[in-house]
């Protein structure tokens, strides 16, 4: 499998944390809250054993979103793009239900049928209306197993086929009428939303429905240290599943990379000397690991299998390049002012300018 679901992926971390965690676990999870923290968090059991960490950020915000999922609120997960969201979505749901393929991806193009149900219209041309001839969305079967339905990209889809949610949160319910009839959510059943405001096409949720949601925004890294220790785990776990044969990016380049997109996210240096401006791609961690596993590729196919700076250089000027004319000004004006002048950094200069 080129990318295995978490749960799988995972397995054998969730079947240790399963046997020492002796907390109260609410009804039809596999884990209590606090295994559910420690498994995406991390850290060491009881027994000794090591449960890598999912998601480095803030603990706290991992805590409210778990005991969210106690209560009869769904989740949101707000953030700008790169932030973990659906990683963080899909780790809740293979600790809390062990299954994370509930999952309804929204679109523009998402109709209610994706949500609520469908229906196999040859069985509904020779039966009539059945349940033998309803098609079941994501959501309907996480609500008859009491597990996490996961909605991603919740404000891409129209507005009144959000609204088709309100009914299911608030009530947990979810009426067939068709069929004079209804399923109702088993414990353990919510619902997990992902959304940004940045991208183009954003449909703002209707007020009936936030209140359905509790809210919890996932940062930006605050720390370059932080980023590059979630680049570096990242890059590592995506290398093996690729099996790139190359040597494991030195954690300076690494540094660098994030550095250089700390800097233009933030419209200043990092030392706060030197005022930059800010180019309109979002640059965000998720790119950053793009950029490195870009230049592995490079590197093990095409070069000694050591990234070096010629390697990044394509990835990296592809990633803050979004706008051909504006972006490649704010790209020029960064590597003369800032890349060039910097010690240590002459090689990724040259690089970038080859390239350019």
């Amino acid at each position: 499998m080129l990318r295995e679901h978490a749960e799988e992926l995972f397995a054998v971390e969730l079947a240790e944390l399963g046997k020492v965690d002796d907390k109260q676990r609410p009804p039809n999870w596999r884990l209590s809250p606090w295994g559910v923290v420690m498994y995406i968090l991390g850290g060491r059991l009881d027994n000794g054993f090591e449960v890598s960490p999912k998601y480095i950020g803030d603990r706290r915000i991992i805590e409210v979103a778990t005991a969210t999922l106690t209560t009869d609120r769904a989740l949101l997960l707000l953030g700008v793009p790169g932030t973990a969201k659906s990683w963080v979505s899909e780790h809740l749901a293979a600790a809390i239900s062990g299954d994370s393929t509930l999952l309804i991806q929204g679109t523009a193009g998402t109709s209610e049928e994706a949500i609520r149900y469908g229906w196999n219209y040859a069985k509904l041309l020779a039966d009539g209306p059945s349940m033998a001839a309803l098609v079941q969305s994501p959501l309907m079967r996480a609500m008859e197993d009491g597990k996490i339905a996961r909605v991603e990209e919740l404000t891409r889809i129209p507005a009144d086929v959000q609204d088709t949610l309100i009914t299911v949160l608030s009530e947990k319910t979810l009426p067939i009428p068709e069929l004079n009839s209804q399923v109702q959510a088993r414990k353990g059943f919510s619902v997990i939303a992902t959304a940004n405001d940045r991208d183009k096409g954003v449909n703002e949720l209707s007020s009936a429905l936030k209140r359905r949601f509790n809210t919890v925004v996932l940062p930006l890294p605050k720390t370059v240290d932080e980023e590059v220790e979630i680049v570096q785990l990242r890059v590592e776990s995506l290398g093996k599943a690729l099996e790139l044969p190359a040597e494991p990016p030195a954690l300076e380049e690494i540094r660098r990379i994030v550095t250089i997109f700390r800097e233009l996210r933030s419209g200043v240096t990092e030392d706060g000397k030197t005022k930059i401006k800010s180019p309109s791609s979002t640059l965000s961690t998720a790119e950053v690991i793009s950029v490195v596993n870009n230049g592995m590729a490079l590197s093990a196919h095409f070069g000694d299998g050591n990234l070096q700076a010629a390697d990044v250089a394509s990835g990296l000027i592809g990633a803050v390049i979004k706008d051909p004319v504006q972006d490649k000004v704010v790209w020029r004006e960064y590597l003369e002012t800032v890349v060039k002048e910097r010690d240590g950094w002459k090689d990724l200069y040259r690089a970038c300018r080859e390239v350019s």
